[in-house]
C-alpha cells in the first residue's frame, strides 16, 4: 500500500530530512504537509541521545506527521555511502547540525552538489555558517535575547521577558522552507540547486519588522510597552466586568466609534485626549479612564458591541477557551489523524487553504525506522543491499 500523500502540490519532490529537534523539522513539516516526499533520516536506536522529546509527546507529533522514517548512521562508512547514493535521486536536503559537525560528516552542501548538482540544500543554525559565532550552540531564547526581542516583550521596567512560544525556531523553519520553494522554483529554469542557509538569529531580527525598522530609519529604540501597542492609542488590554479584553483604536475616527459605543463620549471633550499625539502622551491616564467605563459590562458583552460599532475588539482566551471558539472551529485548523494503536488525535494542519491542492493530515506520525527498508527499496537497493547495511548496523 503506498504511502499516503497529504497533497498534489509537492508531489513530485523527494526530500531527505537530516534535521532534529524543532527549527528544521518545522521547514520539513510545510514540505510534507504539501506532499513532499519526505523521509526521516534518523540515528539507529542506542547511538546517540535522542533530541527533540520523546517520540510519542506532543511536540513530536505534531512536527512530524506526514512523514515516512528511516534509520542511517553517517557515522559508519556504509550509512553514509548509503546516504551519498540517495541523494542522487533526492530534489531537497534539509539539515541544522552545527557548520563544523556536517562537514566532519562529509555531508556539507559542497560535498552534496558534487553528487547532484541539482540538489537543493538548506541549512538552518543558531547564528549562520560562519562568522565569529557560527560554531556555538542556537537555542530559541538565546536568539530572542540577541534578537532583541526580550528587551521589548513584558511590561515597562519588568526586565526581559521571553515570548511564550520558540519564535526564532519556528520562523526560521518557516523561512528556510520558502527558500526552498523559491530554490525549486529557480531550478526549474536553471536546473541547478542552490545552498540555502538562514538562522535563529536572522530569523528573530527580521521579526522585529517595523519596531527594527524604527531603528534603523529613526534611531529609535524600541522599549518595553507591555500591552500597549506602541504607536495606536487606546489599544492594549482593558478590564472587564468578569475578565479582560483586547480593544484596538486605530485612527480618529475609530476613536470616536470607541467613545460612543463604550459610553464614554466625554473623553472626546478632554484636550488631553483629543488627538492621537496627546493620547500617546497620556496613555496611562487614559486607559485608566477607560477601565472605569468598562467594568460595568461583561468581556462577551463588550466584544459583542464594539464590534457591532465597527471598533476592533476581541477576548483574551486560554488555548482551551480558543479551540472552543465557533471561528476558530469552522477554520478546521485542528484535525484528526489516526494513531498506530487506531485511537484518535487532533493536530494543527497549515493555516492556509488552497482551492485545487489542499493540505491534510495524510499520516500519523512515525514509529523510529518504520520505513527503512521499503525506503531503500525505492531507492534501488536490493534485498541483499539492504541486508548488509542491517548486518553493518549501518540502519
Amino acid at each position: 500500500m503506498p504511502f499516503p500523500r497529504a497533497s498534489k502540490a509537492l508531489a513530485r519532490f523527494t526530500v531527505l530530512d537530516l534535521t532534529r529537534v524543532r527549527s528544521g523539522p518545522t521547514c520539513v513539516r510545510q514540505l510534507a504537509d504539501w506532499g513532499a516526499n519526505v523521509i526521516k533520516i534518523e540515528t539507529p536506536p542506542g547511538l546517540e541521545e535522542p533530541m527533540g522529546g520523546p517520540r510519542e509527546g506532543p511536540d513530536f507529533q505534531n512536527l512530524h506527521r506526514n512523514k515516512r522514517s528511516m534509520t542511517l548512521n553517517l557515522k559508519a562508512p556504509e550509512g553514509l555511502a548509503a546516504f551519498k547514493r540517495m541523494v542522487k535521486k533526492a530534489d531537497v536536503v534539509v539539515e541544522n547540525f552545527r557548520p563544523d559537525v556536517k562537514k566532519r560528516l562529509g555531508i556539507d552542501y559542497k560535498a552534496i552538489a558534487r553528487i547532484n548538482p541539482r540538489i537543493v540544500y538548506a541549512s538552518i543554525s543558531g547564528f549562520g555558517q560562519d562568522g565569529p559565532y557560527a560554531n556555538r550552540p542556537g537555542f530559541d531564547q538565546i536568539a530572542q535575547g540577541m534578537g532583541g526581542l526580550m528587551s521589548i516583550t513584558g511590561l515597562p521596567g519588568q526586565g526581559p521577558v521571553r515570548v511564550g512560544i520558540p519564535v526564532a525556531d519556528l520562523t526560521a523553519g518557516l523561512f528556510a522552507a520558502l527558500g526552498i520553494m523559491v530554490a525549486l522554483l529557480e531550478r526549474d529554469k536553471s536546473k541547478k540547486g542552490q545552498h540555502i542557509e538562514t538562522s535563529l538569529l536572522q530569523a528573530q531580527i527580521f521579526m522585529l519588522d517595523f519596531q527594527a525598522a524604527r531603528f534603523l530609519v529613526n534611531g529609535e529604540v524600541a522599549k518595553q510597552a507591555g500591552n500597549n501597542h506602541p504607536t495606536s492609542i487606546p489599544t492594549g488590554v482593558f478590564k472587564t466586568k468578569d475578565g479582560h479584553i483586547n480593544i484596538a483604536t486605530t485612527g480618529q475616527r475609530i476613536w470616536q466609534r470607541f467613545c460612543e459605543a463604550a459610553e464614554a463620549t466625554a473623553l472626546l471633550n478632554k484636550p488631553e485626549y483629543e488627538n492621537a499625539a496627546v493620547r500617546s502622551k497620556n496613555r496611562d491616564a487614559l486607559n485608566a479612564e477607560i477601565d472605569t467605563y468598562l467594568v460595568g459590562r461583561t468581556s462577551a458583552e463588550w466584544v459583542e458591541r464594539f464590534n457591532e460599532a465597527g471598533v476592533p475588539c476581541g477576548p483574551i482566551y486560554s488555548i482551551d477557551q480558543m479551540f472552543s471558539d465557533p471561528q476558530v472551529e469552522h477554520l478546521g485548523i485542528a484535525q484528526t489523524v489516526t494513531k498506530k494503536d487506531k485511537s484518535k488525535m487532533r493536530l494543527l494542519v497549515q493555516p492556509m487553504t488552497l482551492s485545487r491542492t489542499p493540505s491534510r493530515l495524510a499520516a500519523r506520525p512515525p514509529e523510529l525506522g518504520e520505513h527503512t527498508d521499503a525506503v531503500l527499496k525505492e531507492f534501488g537497493f536490493s534485498a541483499r543491499a539492504i541486508a548488509a547495511l542491517h548486518k553493518a548496523k549501518a540502519v
